[in-house]
Order: structure tokens, then sequence, then C-alpha cells
């Protein structure tokens, strides 16, 4: 298949077009604007098809709600602040079981902050976001391709376990443009989602419901949501690894950042420094056996983010003592070169002694 130039905004737009989207809702905030125009000029020309610029982001995330419940595929985008604002309904349709794709294009916090690429909201997306013991599965891509890939994936990921998936871009992935290549043609049509509302037809009618008064069917709910979580950290993480067979300093980076130490690796490893990379594509359910095994040989870990270091604690959880983890980040937006990185990376490596 032909490859397409376009930024990584519209290749989550039309990827989802392929995957069988019916329904996207959202509302405008930089820096992932072009998927809610991609939506509107293309999605909304398909038939049996629904494309709604909602009055805000709370009644957005409701709509994704309602169409997941009727067995739609659904999916919302949004930015950091605007992610923040669908906290709860993302929460309702974990606990109502219901598949949904949201895709989070970060930029710089706390608050309204700045349209600056950032990694801020790692916390958000892997610790659950909202009330309640949940979980939603986060993907991290690092080029337009794997954005495309993984919008794609996301959907399948959705309708597969019944749980919102959240798609953990950035800024710089949305707005900068590299050729993609889309694998698969949009569906003709999908089978509808087995336990979706579509009339009574004469048998009992079903409520979709969050609400119990009783504690204990509440509590075989959350451990119904447990075992299936335990079952995706089984079968569902993913990660990369780039040089590490000889390394004895390994970077874990995810997405931008990911890109970014790629680079400042390559320039370290000209140096003669053998330092290899570590990238968790699934955020949730985090790769820590893939990272135990590295323990194995590798002492020295250097966890590189857009953030203040806040996928530094499931490293150290993956590692529990069995490495060193150090620490680099620019937070707010601040984009830092590879050469300022492997800097950083030359500096640690011969602070500790790695020859």
């Amino acid at each position: 298949m032909a490859k397409i130039f376009m930024d990584g905004n519209s290749s989550i737009a039309e990827a989802a077009i392929r995957a069988g989207c019916r329904c996207y809702f959202g509302y405008p905030i930089t820096p992932q604007n072009e998927i809610t125009e991609y939506m509107a000029t293309h999605l909304s020309r398909r038939k049996g098809c629904s494309f709604v610029q909602a009055e805000s982001e709370v009644a957005a995330i409701n709509m994704v709600y309602g169409a997941s419940i009727v067995g739609a595929r659904a999916m919302t985008s949004s930015s950091s602040p605007g992610i923040s604002l669908k906290q709860e309904g993302i929460s309702y349709l974990a606990a109502c079981e219901l598949p949904a794709v949201i895709v989070n294009m970060q930029r710089g916090g706390p608050g309204l902050g700045s349209i600056a690429a950032s990694q801020g909201d790692y916390f958000q997306a892997t610790r659950g976001g909202g009330h309640g013991d949940y979980r939603t599965i986060v993907l991290g891509p690092s080029s337009v391709q794997e954005l495309a890939d993984l919008t794609m994936r996301a959907f399948d990921l959705a309708d597969t376990y019944k749980i919102p998936v959240i798609i953990l871009g950035d800024g710089v992935l949305g707005q900068m443009m590299e050729p993609v290549e889309f694998k698969r043609e949009a569906p003709a049509e999908l089978p509808i989602r087995p336990g979706a509302l579509r009339g009574a037809h004469g048998q009992a009618s079903r409520i979709v419901k969050t609400f119990t008064s009783n504690p204990s069917e509440l509590e075989e709910i959350n451990w119904s949501l447990f075992r299936r979580y335990a079952l995706i950290k089984k079968e569902e993480t993913t990660y990369e690894t780039f040089m590490v067979d000889d390394a004895k300093l390994v970077v874990v980076a995810f997405g931008i950042a990911a890109r970014i130490a790629r680079g400042a690796i390559r320039n370290v490893r000209a140096e003669g420094l053998k330092v290899g990379l570590m990238r968790p594509i699934t955020l949730w359910p985090f790769p820590d056996e893939p990272l135990k095994e590295l323990a194995k040989t590798v002492k020295q870990f250097l966890v590189f983010e857009m953030n203040m270091g806040q996928m530094v604690e499931d490293v150290q959880l993956s590692l529990l003592g069995q490495g060193e983890v150090s620490f680099y980040g620019r937070p707010g937006g601040v984009i830092p070169t590879p050469s300022e990185v492997a800097r950083v990376i030359s500096r640690l490596y011969y602070q500790k002694g790695l020859k």
C-alpha cells in the first residue's frame, strides 16, 4: 500500500475511520484540533457515522458513553486540561465495561499551562485518572506511523476487553509530518458487539448503570474488573528495545522522549559508550517483567521524560532494587535535543565508572 505524507493528528483520525469508528465527539483545544477537523471533513461524509462538536469536554465524553452503550465504535480526543474534564465519564465507561478510545495529545501543565508538547499526564493516564479502582489500557506511540497503528489496535483492544483505551501522544507527535501506511480499509459494516443495547424486542429490558446500594455487588464488580486487568497485563504488554545486548546503561523513555533518546544513544555509541534504550509501548500495563530481565545484565538505568519523573515510579517498582535508577526530565513543554540528552548520558556514564 502507498504511504501518505500527513501529520500525526490526521493519521489518528484516518486510522480511526479505517478501524470502524462510527462516532466521534470532541471539543476544540490545541494541539489536537486537526483530529476534530479531519473527522468533521471525512467521518461526517460516511453513511451511518456521526460527528458532533460538543458544547464541552464533559458533554463529549458522555456522548461517547451513550454511543458505546448501543454498540458503536466511538472516540473522543482532547489535550491535557480537556482530558481532566473527561475523567468522570471515563470512570463511568470503565464501571459499565464499555469500550471507547480516548486520545490525549499532551501539552504543558498544570492548569491551562501552555500549548507546547509535554508528558505530564502519565500519572493521570496510568493510574486510572478518575475515582474508584479502575484502569485503562494506555498506549504510548512515538511516530506518526505508530499513531496510526496503535489507533487501530486501540479499537480492537477496547472491544476485546470492554475497556476504555487511551492513546497518550503529545503536541510534537500530533503536529509533525511523516510518511504513514494504513494497513486496513474501513469496513463496510462491523458486527454488533455482544451486550450492546439495541432494544428489548420482546425480551426483558436491561439497564446500564454504575450505581448500586449493595457493597457486596460493587465489590464483585471490582474483582471482575481486576481479573480482566490481570489478563490484559499477561496478554497485551508491549515494548521495544534498542541496542541493549551489550549495554551497561539503559535509558527508559516513552513517546516523543524515546525518539529524542534514540538519537542521543546513537551519538554516545559513536563515542564508544555502551548505552541502550527500553521503550514501553503499553504504558499500562507497564512492561515490568522485561525490565527485570534487563536488570540481570544491566545495573544502571536512566529514566528520561518530559515531566518531573512520573514513569520513574514504575521503573523503580519493576526493578525492586535490582538496578540503580537515575532521572533526567524537562517539564512544562520544554523539548530537549538529542545532543542535550547525550551530554546527560555521557556525564552519568562516567560518573558511575562504566567502561
